[in-house]
């Protein structure tokens, strides 16, 4: 149950970033607000959860992984209710900065918990290397799937409860929101039991100095210019489609269906057989194609390839989380937030630079600038190949005290 209700919020926890995609055209309206205006709702809501990555293995390592979050999930109930009575999109930006920090505390912290308490789920399992790149069949590995599930599923049910409540007015996905945090609050508080705390506190700059690690620099490097991709489709495309909220949300309910299928899914069978590295590069060229493509088609081409993009996102979220979580032998919640650290800077770019380029060049450009951070992306998974390899290719699953819940160790 604990495995259950800290899933079950970070589903809500993702569904909030691709929330407002059906309604970006109708807050606009709604707040008087242009397109770059509006677009700094991602902005503002990427940049502090960037920042806030150096302060959540802070926070937790002292009060513990359960009242952080409940911390986080707080936050984002106060922050979405208000974003919902927002009479300006000064406001809006605002609220939705709060929103971020009370985000980065909880998905920071979730997948350590989840790991932690799914162990069980593949205790049993032994896991077995393959040359080709396969999955530990442990609780580690079990862990990340359902994590990436609920990412899948926040991600394809978020725009669609943006359409749904959106289509009555654009402050009611808000509400919605803060209602579903404020369930899985209640949830977490219930189920959850405080975990095991580290050894060794963390300090502000430990996430800094993981990142010293090539291997885990080389994955936060790539997942940067990745990012900046993903998020001109989650933040850009909306305007560039320009339909109701209904059609908006069932397009990318649709491109998040297949972004969950193909990660939980097609991910570790493609892992096993071609290798995490060869799979990553190729679905990050992919996705390079896959926005030119969508920015220079036509409409109809437009939502196919946008629908498309889910599938080489979904790819791309569950190998770059394995690496970042496997790739150095630094403690999980450190790597992961000094990883966070750096990728989530380009989540905040993109939304604010893409309708900038638009507005001086024409709506083609924000794609390809897109579609060459997506290639610059693979042209460093191929560079720092070697760094980048996990050790024995996949790890196994074992428990250690040093951060609390279960390593990553050599099979």
């Amino acid at each position: 149950m604990a495995v259950w209700a800290t899933a079950g919020a970070s589903v809500v926890a993702f569904m909030g970033i691709g929330l407002v995609d059906p309604i970006l055209p109708s807050i606009a309206k709604g707040l008087n607000a242009s397109t770059s205006q509006v677009s700094l709702l991602f902005t503002s809501y990427f940049l502090i959860t960037a920042v806030a990555m150096l302060v959540t293995g802070f926070v937790s390592s002292r009060i513990g992984s359960r009242r952080t979050l409940l911390t986080g999930l707080a936050l984002v109930v106060v922050f979405a209710a208000l974003s919902g009575t927002s009479s300006s999109v000064g406001e809006l930006v605002g609220f939705r900065a709060g929103w971020g920090l009370g985000n980065a505390l909880f998905v920071s912290t979730s997948l350590a918990v989840i790991v932690g308490a799914a162990h069980p789920i593949g205790a049993s399992h032994s896991a077995s290397p393959t040359g080709g790149g396969g999955r530990a069949a442990g609780g580690g590995a079990a862990a990340i799937l359902l994590y990436e599930s609920a990412l899948g599923l926040g991600m394809a049910c978020g725009p669609l409860l943006g359409a749904v409540l959106g289509d009555m007015k654009w402050r009611y996905p808000f509400f919605g929101t803060a209602v579903l945090m404020a369930i899985g609050f209640l949830a977490i508080t219930v189920f959850l039991k405080e975990q095991p705390r580290p050894a060794r506190k963390t300090s502000l700059l430990d996430p800094i100095r993981a990142l010293g690690h090539g291997g885990l620099a080389s994955a936060a490097a790539s997942a940067f210019f990745y990012n900046y991709a993903f998020f001109t489709v989650l933040a850009f495309t909306p305007f560039v489609l320009n339909m109701s909220p209904y059609k908006s949300g069932g397009v990318f309910f649709a491109w998040g269906v297949l972004l969950a299928i193909f990660s939980v899914l097609l991910a570790p069978r493609l892992q096993k057989r071609f290798g995490s590295l060869r799979v990553l590069g190729g679905s990050l060229l992919l996705l390079a194609v896959d926005l030119v493509v969508l920015g220079y088609g036509g409409h109809t081409t437009a939502v196919v390839c946008t629908v498309l993009s889910g599938a080489f996102i979904g790819l791309n979220n569950t190998v770059f989380t394995e690496l970042a979580l496997g790739v150095s032998d630094t403690p999980r919640p450190v790597a992961s937030a000094g990883y966070n650290f750096v990728r989530w800077f380009a989540a905040a770019a993109a939304p604010f630079l893409a309708p900038k380029i638009a507005e001086s060049t024409d709506p083609h450009i924000p794609f390809v600038v897109a579609a060459l951070a997506a290639a610059v992306g693979a042209g460093i998974v191929a560079v720092r190949r070697r760094a980048l390899a996990l050790p024995a290719e996949e790890p196994e699953p074992r428990h250690t005290t040093g951060d609390g819940v279960p390593a990553f160790a050599n099979s």
